[in-house]
């Protein structure tokens, strides 16, 4: 059995574990000093926006098809082994246009799409009134409708992809920090390998090291002496409930615009965010309460309806993005011959975790 561990449960280092729980002949042990979810996934709104992307090719657009695949039998998949619900909205995502001039652009992204086996409806202002009849601002002048898009609850997710994980034999741990990683260096070469973690709960000797920690892979990968810098951007959200849901009740479908998202919940509870805050000269990053507040007046803007809400809930989330090279990581960390690096994916965790925890798979299995 190759001993294999992963550092980090949000939902990327869940996708991990429980996807490499599926290959015979790995003892697998996942980590992470916090409860699941606890960081930016905790804070994330589970929108999977694959064929809206204007992303048609090359490795952005193969991590995303392979996503939006993968989760269509994941989330079946998950439900069966936990025997809990996960809330995954299949009505699609609409996102809104105040452009005249980008209608060419969609078109040209809509034959692309097509082509790729995937539909998106360009839709006017009078076919948008009658579909969501909530959304309502002169400014708007019709919308995109992909069908095929999907929204996901985060926490759930990953709460059931770590019992999913667990129910296949992975063993998972957490409030474990760890605390040092000793490697040996490869005779003949500059190349190192990891063979022990050593925890606040005991040592754990391993073939393979995974990192998936987010913000926490950058003190990790420091300790290997090959530091990956990775920073925090804040995110903002709320929480809205009404007294009835609005809009057409057969019909409720993830809403943007201008980077503004209206996440339906059912029972007339709605998500609304999300705030994009970066570190100052020192890199400290502090909530910003009057960008929440615009974002809730901007979502207000296209859906008056809202103003009569309650705000249940707000909160925050640091997503981890990498400094210097694109988001997000997943390769070998140099200079190591069993390390490998799944971080920084920014604001798209949630979507890319499926194809993540794929190649991870792949690297881990497949003949170099």
């Amino acid at each position: 059995m190759s001993q294999v561990a992963v550092i980090g449960c949000g939902v990327v280092g869940a996708a991990i574990a429980y996807e490499l729980s599926l290959v015979v002949g790995l003892d697998v042990t996942l980590l992470d000093k916090q409860a699941p979810a606890s960081g930016s996934t905790g804070a994330a709104l589970g929108i999977l926006m694959g064929a809206i992307s204007h992303k048609t090719k090359g490795r952005s657009w193969r991590l995303r098809q392979t996503s939006m695949q993968r989760y269509e039998t994941l989330i079946p998949e998950l439900e069966a082994i936990t025997g809990e619900i996960i809330p995954f909205n299949r009505q699609g995502i609409l996102m809104l246009r105040f452009n005249e001039e980008d209608e060419a652009q969609w078109d040209k992204l809509a034959a692309i799409r097509q082509s790729q086996g995937y539909n998106l409806e360009t839709w006017d202002r009078k076919q948008l009134q009658e579909k969501c009849p909530h959304i309502a601002s002169d400014k708007i002048l019709g919308a995109i409708y992909s069908p095929q898009d999907r929204q996901v609850n985060p926490q759930i997710l990953t709460t059931a992809l770590v019992a999913g994980a667990a129910k296949n034999g992975v063993n998972c741990r957490f409030g474990v920090v760890v605390e040092n990683v000793s490697s040996t260096a490869l005779a003949g070469s500059n190349i190192r390998r990891c063979c022990q973690i050593h925890t606040s709960a005991g040592t754990i000797e391993v073939d393979w090291l995974v990192i998936a920690a987010g913000l926490g892979s950058t003190p990790l990968t420091a300790s290997l002496a090959e530091k990956i810098d990775i920073r925090p951007v804040l995110g903002q959200a709320l929480h809205l409930k009404l007294d009835r849901p609005i809009g057409n009740l057969d019909f409720q479908p993830i809403i943007t615009g201008d980077d503004i998202h209206i996440v339906p919940l059912g029972g007339g509870e709605y998500w609304v965010g999300a705030t994009v805050e970066f570190p100052d000269s020192a890199g400290e990053v502090v909530a910003q309460k009057e960008l929440l507040e615009q974002v809730k007046q901007q979502a207000i803007a296209y859906c008056p309806a809202l103003a009569d809400a309650i705000v249940i809930n707000t909160w925050s989330g640091k997503r981890p993005r990498p400094e210097g090279q694109p988001a997000p990581i997943i390769r070998e960390l140099p200079g190591y011959s069993n390390v490998l690096l799944a971080t920084g994916h920014y604001r798209n965790g949630v979507l890319l975790a499926p194809a993540t925890a794929l190649i991870i798979r792949d690297m881990l299995t497949l003949p170099r």
